[in-house]
């Protein structure tokens, strides 16, 4: 049963719950049945990431884009309430909230622009994400963000994007390359996006083998299945060939070995599915394929308002932990002796195995969203009234993107468009997705 048109309207941003602020997810992933004891969300972190959109505009016209058909015509959101929103976050988040700034493409704003919105995330003591498709973010300008406080940057590489002369997930390996090579040596975890469609699904197994030879250079590889919402023109995916068991089962054939999706669990295990191993370039290794030891230790290691993110923030608490408590202790001898025995080789000449998680993200589509899988979302967009789920934000983006902040204390008035004016009758420079397709059809017979 999936949401009607009013309940999608009736969906509200969340509230922010100051004495505990995991009230929300936790609530919402309990009511769905997934609060069990392999679940992170809602218990050592209260939210996974909040996407702040600073403009809608984009250098590229991808054909499964989320975007609105308005997109091009909204004003950049203004510093001064970009700063509202940042602070908002932290009201509802806390500490270490995952801050992923995106758009659009970000990289569109000045240098400048996003030095301050990553020194405010800084100031609140947040972690911020550079989501771009790579095109202007070139060396200078990863330095200059590194050097503001920048964490990560993600970059958007796929063959949705249609860049000329690559036709072919394998031949964009070269610009995943050469992104790299650009963020070489910063202070930055590099992660990569891809959008899984028809047109790429079968290159996943190839595509999971480049991400795991660049382990160490590459933290997560995210794998975002096809879904029917915004102006690209391509709508709801072959659900015969792109699945979660169909994409699980292609990112463990690239992998070499079967691949524990729900160990840990974050969030709504039909939303998320994730993984991690470790590898020496010759041997792969499922990292989580210990339930008893990991469950028992993410729940005496649970905390709230600290960073679950860097690993080398985390491993101090575990061993600390693992001395206070024997029978973790015991639990982790085990475990670690078993991942000794299997990179025994590599560790003899002092080669240490590196870490890659992978991600798939089963986003619905704009008129197909499911309650709980709503009210337990991880991934929220911050609204200018609030964190609101990113599926739920995409039904009703139009709205949501065009919508006028009034001015009352503490908050200044902006409005992210000058008229309302039909997306049908933008200029032809201004359309993309499906309406640039309908009106290049158009010119081609007139």
């Amino acid at each position: 049963m999936y949401l009607t048109k009013q309940d999608i309207q009736r969906f509200q941003p969340s509230r922010p719950h100051p004495d505990d602020p995991t009230t929300s997810l936790r609530e919402g992933l309990q009511q769905s049945g997934h609060f069990g004891s392999e679940q992170l969300a809602g218990r050592t972190f209260p939210i996974a990431c909040v996407a702040l959109e600073i403009t809608q505009r984009c250098n590229l016209d991808c054909t499964l884009c989320y975007l609105s058909d308005l997109a091009e015509t909204v004003r950049d959101v203004p510093l001064f309430e970009l700063k509202r929103r940042i602070k908002m976050i932290h009201d509802h988040y806390g500490d270490y909230t995952n801050v992923q700034i995106t758009g659009g493409d970000p990289t569109l704003r000045t240098i400048p622009d996003l030095e301050e919105i990553v020194r405010e995330i800084k100031a609140h003591n947040m972690r911020s994400a550079l989501f771009t498709n790579g095109i202007k973010a070139n060396r200078h300008m990863l330095e200059r963000m590194a050097a503001a406080g920048l964490d990560d940057v993600a970059f958007h590489v796929d063959v949705t994007q249609e860049r000329k002369g690559y036709e072919s997930e394998a031949a964009l390996n070269a610009i995943r390359l050469e992104y790299l090579e650009r963020a070489a040596g910063l202070p930055l975890r590099v992660l990569f996006n891809t959008t899984v469609c028809a047109d790429n699904v079968h290159e996943i197994p190839d595509l999971v083998q480049f991400f795991i030879q660049h382990a160490g250079q590459i933290s997560l590889a995210s794998f975002q299945m096809q879904a029917d919402t915004g102006r690209g023109i391509l709508r709801e995916r072959d659900e015969t060939l792109i699945n979660q068991q169909s994409v699980m089962e292609l990112v463990e054939q690239g992998a070499g070995t079967s691949l524990p999706f729900d160990m840990p669990m974050i969030g709504h295990p039909d939303c998320n599915k994730y993984t991690a191993v470790l590898t020496n370039g010759k041997t792969t290794v499922p990292l989580y394929d210990d339930p008893p030891f990991f469950t028992t230790l993410f729940h005496a290691i649970a905390q709230q308002g600290v960073d679950w993110s860097v690993e080398r923030k985390v491993l101090p608490r575990a061993l600390r932990t693992a001395i206070r408590s024997p029978h973790i202790a015991a639990l982790g001898l085990v475990f670690v002796i078993r991942k000794v025995w299997a990179f025994k080789s590599s560790l003899f000449h002092r080669k240490m195995p590196k870490k890659i998680s992978f991600f798939i993200h089963n986003f619905m589509d704009a008129e197909k969203l499911e309650e709980d899988r709503c009210k337990s979302c991880v991934f929220m967009v911050a609204t200018a009234r609030g964190p609101l789920s990113m599926c739920v934000h995409n039904s009703k983006r139009d709205a949501m993107i065009t919508e006028a902040v009034p001015e009352k204390p503490g908050q200044r008035a902006w409005s992210p468009i000058e008229a309302e004016i039909p997306a049908a009758s933008l200029p032809y420079k201004k359309l993309k997705g499906r309406l640039r397709a309908l009106q290049a059809e158009a010119r081609k017979s007139a």
